[in-house]
């Protein structure tokens, strides 16, 4: 399941090549990466997923693709307009910006809400949910909930944890870096203390990490699925009702 810093790709405001942007992102911490890059043609899509797969092989790191094609993955990032019912895949997500978007999930693995701060990607776009706002809808959600739109600071990353945020999506504030590596670090870092993780033992005898301000319980051996083959080796968990 999706957590920590997510990164969210915009080649167009990328300071960088995104190969290079994101192979900085990981450096710096990050293991989940949504492709967007809608406006390119199936064909340098498919090719721009594999070359990103294969930045995130070595940190044993997820492909997510923004839409209902995987590109040969399993995991995708669905738009609140639809498909509805979602496809079949092993990792789903949607975004969702208000609580009747969330009443509409249904086999979704999680969500996106948003915007949580104004954001320079969409101006104008709201109203901003805030640390409130986010808190209210992780409290009704039926599946965990990334935090995504102006988080760019430690502190906004704090913020979203706090509020029960399984993880905070980025696009700006890495696309735009000078440093992405330096940047990602600095966020992921917020993370991991904002968390403050104890380890558990299941009633099965798996080592979980326990999250302070988070509800679900994260496994500790590596993401759900693989981005060297783009499938899924344990299926994501369905949800709680007590996990957006």
């Amino acid at each position: 399941m999706p957590s920590g810093v997510v990164v969210l790709t915009d080649r167009l405001v990328a300071r960088a090549r995104l190969d290079r942007a994101i192979a900085g992102a990981v450096a710096g911490g990050v293991r989940w990466v949504v492709l967007r890059e809608k406006d390119l043609p199936r064909a340098e899509r498919a090719a721009l997923a594999a070359e990103l797969r294969a930045i995130l092989a070595d940190v044993d790191g997820t492909l997510i693709v923004a839409g209902p094609d995987p590109l040969g993955g399993d995991a995708v990032h669905l738009p609140a307009a639809g498909p509805y019912p979602p496809p079949t895949h092993g990792l789903v997500g949607r975004s969702c910006h208000h609580q009747t978007e969330l009443n509409r999930l249904t086999t979704e693995h999680y969500a996106t809400v948003s915007p949580i701060w104004p954001t320079r990607t969409k101006p104008g776009y709201g109203p901003p949910l805030g640390p409130d706002g986010l808190r209210k809808l992780v409290d009704s959600s039926p599946v965990p909930l990334l935090a995504l739109g102006g988080v760019e600071t430690p502190d906004q990353v704090t913020a979203c944890v706090q509020a029960g945020a399984t993880g905070v999506a980025v696009l700006g504030a890495l696309m735009r870096a000078t440093n992405p590596a330096e940047t990602a670090a600095t966020l992921t870092s917020a993370f991991k203390e904002a968390v403050t993780p104890v380890l558990t033992q299941t009633r099965r005898g798996v080592t979980q990490v326990s999250t302070s301000g988070l509800r679900p319980t994260v496994p500790t051996q590596g993401s759900s699925l693989t981005a060297r083959s783009g499938h899924g080796r344990p299926q994501p968990q369905t949800a709680t009702k007590e996990e957006k």
